[in-house]
This record gives C-alpha cells, structure tokens and sequence, in this order.
C-alpha cells in the first residue's frame, strides 16, 4: 500500500510543532530566572515530566487527527477526485465517480459523472452514425460495382496517383486481351486493386488528359471530360474517356479540386483495320471504275462514228461489256464485304424463339394485311438474335406468300432472308 507523505505529515506535524513551542517557551522562561528560581523550575519540571509527556501526546494526538480528518477531507478528496477523473477520462467503457470528501468535492464529482455520461452519449450517437455511414458507403459501394459489372464498356477508376481503385469486368476482359502473358494469368499484372494504371499507358499523357480536365473546370464547363487514343505495348488501339472524380473541395483557382478520375476503354483496333480496309475497297473501287469509265468512254466515241466496221465495232462492244461486267464484280465484291462487316458489328441478344414468332406475325399481319398463323413452337428454345428491323424481310414474305389465304408458310421464307438467327439453346437462357 502507498504511503501518501503529506497525510503522515498533517498527523505528526501537530506534535513537533508542540515541543517545539514548549522547548522554546522552557528556553525563554529558564533565561529569565535567577539560578536558585532556575533550579527550582527545573527541579518541578522533572517531577512533572510523565504528566507533562502525556498532555503533550493528547494533544498531539488530537489535532494530529483533526488535521488529518481536515486533510482528508479537503486535500486528499480532491487529489482522488482528480485521479479518478483521469482514469474516467482515459476509460472507453461507461463508469461512474464515487462521491467523497466535502460538499464541495461531492458536487464536482457529480457533475463530473454528468459530463462523462454526456461523453458516453455522444460516443454512441457518433458511432451510430459512423455505422450508418459505412452501412450507406458499402451501399453505394455495392450499387457501383453492380452499375459497373451491368456495363457494356470498360471502366476503371483510379487516383490521382494513378493507383486502380474499382474496376469492372469488361475492363478485366480488355486487360486480359492486352496482357503478353501467358494464359490463364493473362491481365493480372495489368489490372488489379491498387495496382498502377501507369503500366498500361504513359504516365505524360494521363497527366495531359488531367490538364485539359482541370483547364475545363477551370472555365466552368459542366461536365469536364476528355479523350485520346493511344497504343499499347502489344500494338492495340485504345480509346479513353477520362472523367474527373471531384472531392467537392475547392482549389487554389476557385474550382472543384480533383480527387481521382474514371477512365472508359474502349478497344477500336479492329474498327480501325475495318476503316482501313473500307477506305482501301473504297479506293480501288474509285481507281478501277475511273479505268473502266475511260475505257467505256473511249469505245462509245469510237461507236458513235460513221464509218466503224463491223469487226471493230464488235471489237468495242466487247470492251464495253468487258468493262461493265468488271464494274459490277467490283460493286458486288465491295457490297459483299461490307454486309459482312454489318453482321460482325450488329449485336445480338437472348430471345424466346415463341416471342420472335410472335413478333413477326404481328409484323407480317400489320405490313400485309393477312392473317397469320404459325404451327407449334417449342416453349424451352431460346434463340440469339439481332435486332435490326425485320420489315423488309418480311415485305419480301408477304409479296411470295400473297396468294394464299394465310401466311404461315411465310415464316420459313422470313427465316431464310433475315440474318438475326444465329444460335438457339435448349432449356435456360443463355449466359452471356
């Protein structure tokens, strides 16, 4: 057990102090006397000594202890009161002070048990709303990721120092078709949580593209965002939409400060090889038709002279059909390819096969004016189909199948000139 010094002090000091007094009181009074009065006093002094040693411990005793009670109860209250209050403070549970010493002393600690139960209310009310907080970000948090995985195109955010925050699966995809690793870890040193977005595209043309956004907000533009397109290590092209992520915080400029930003990929490697080609069947298409029009040209001014003779006008019809028919195999050739282009690029989504019967006798029925009938289509087929209008097709059905009196024929001849079957499954609905 502590010995507190000053409690012991407040006991014991009484008692010096007394002999003191007293000794000094002797010393004083003993000064004054003659030698026969000094012998005489100090002869009563030692008969009286055990009477004296007592009354000096009774009174020792005694305001020993009323100075001890008086240092309990107004010194050592308050030092308690003190520690306690510090052990309160440092507490993280609920606890009350245990009222002692003086009024004054018991009403400090009263108020000090209020103050602390105040403190305990409103850590729960922070925590409370710290939770439902967190419960709203994990909310949004899920509700973003679910958005994100729903999309069609690649999206992926990051900070400003570059480092990948959330991504989607589109953009795992795109990654993966970017990756020079071998399968199946393909993309993972590309994309991942905390990853750097910097191992993809270079880090002077992300802090362009940051420029030009903070330039945007800068003038006030609503929607700052801008794009470019750029080429991969492994020789893709890559087209970025980059976003601001905003903190709400203003800058040094007035406008909104920049927390992150979202980038949309978008791979048009193939669209630039097909526009490539397109722009090269477009050419020499131009150049063979011009050929073939000065040819065609020459042969019919040698034509519309008087005196040809019959070889040489054969000679120059042949060139004219020669001609004519190249130019057709040209123009076949070209739109071939690019109806073939068509139906690469033309999406396709799960269908019911009885929905699309449904909806092409509904067609059939509205563009021709017929009723229409169609046998048994089994509930469980599902189909992938396109979703190009279906009206000419089946214009083209209704004109074969006009002579009768239903058009349930009319379906085969529909199937047979629309492209939009292009699989079917039994069953579930195909995952995409």
């Amino acid at each position: 057990m502590k010995v507190d010094r000053r409690e012991l002090i407040a006991t014991l000091a009484p008692g010096l102090l007394l002999a003191l007094i007293a000794a000094g009181v002797g010393l004083l009074l003993a000064a004054t006397l003659e030698p026969a009065e000094r012998a005489a006093f100090t002869s009563m002094i030692e008969s009286r000594g055990a009477l004296l040693l007592l009354v000096w411990l009774l009174l020792s005793g005694a305001i020993g202890a009323l100075l001890r009670s008086a240092y309990l109860r107004w010194v050592a209250s308050a030092a308690r009161l003190a520690e306690r209050a510090g052990v309160l403070l440092a507490a993280d549970t609920q606890c009350e002070i245990e009222p002692g010493g003086s009024a004054e002393t018991r009403a400090l600690a009263g108020l000090i048990n209020q103050l602390a139960s105040q403190r305990s209310a409103l850590r729960a009310d922070v925590a409370a709303q710290v939770r439902q907080a967190s419960l709203g970000v994990i909310q949004e948090r899920n509700r973003l990721a679910a958005l994100m995985a729903e999309l069609t195109q690649s999206v992926v955010v990051c900070n400003l120092d570059g480092r990948i925050l959330l991504y989607n699966s589109r953009a795992r995809l795109q990654f993966k078709a970017l990756s020079q690793v071998p399968q199946p870890a393909g993309g993972a040193e590309l994309i991942g949580i905390g990853r750097s977005i910097y191992g993809v595209f270079d880090r002077n043309l992300v802090a362009h593209a940051l420029e030009n956004i903070r330039q945007r907000m800068a003038r006030g533009a609503a929607s700052p965002s801008t794009q470019f397109v750029t080429a991969t290590s492994a020789g893709q092209l890559l087209r970025v939409q980059m976003a601001p992520v905003q903190t709400g915080e203003a800058s040094s400029d007035g406008s909104a400060d920049i927390g992150g930003f979202v980038m949309m990929l978008d791979n048009v490697t193939r669209s630039f090889e097909e526009e490539s080609m397109r722009d090269q069947l477009l050419h020499g298409l131009t150049e063979g038709s011009r050929s073939s029009l000065a040819n065609m040209q020459a042969a019919v001014e040698m034509l519309a002279l008087p005196d040809v003779e019959p070889e040489m006008r054969e000679r120059f019809l042949g060139v004219v059909r020669e001609e004519v028919a190249a130019m057709s195999l040209r123009v076949a050739d070209m739109a071939q390819r690019a109806v073939q282009g068509l139906k690469a690029r033309w999406p396709l989504e799960d269908m019911l096969g009885s929905d699309l019967i449904a909806a092409a006798l509904k067609q059939i029925e509205r563009l021709c004016g017929r009723p229409a009938s169609v046998d048994e289509v089994d509930p469980a087929l599902w189909l992938r189909v396109g979703t190009r209008p279906a009206g000419p097709g089946l214009v083209r059905a209704c004109d074969e199948q006009r002579d009768g009196d239903e058009l349930g024929a009319g379906a085969d001849a529909f199937r047979g000139r629309e492209h939009a079957l292009v699989g079917a499954r039994r069953g579930r609905a195909p995952r995409r």
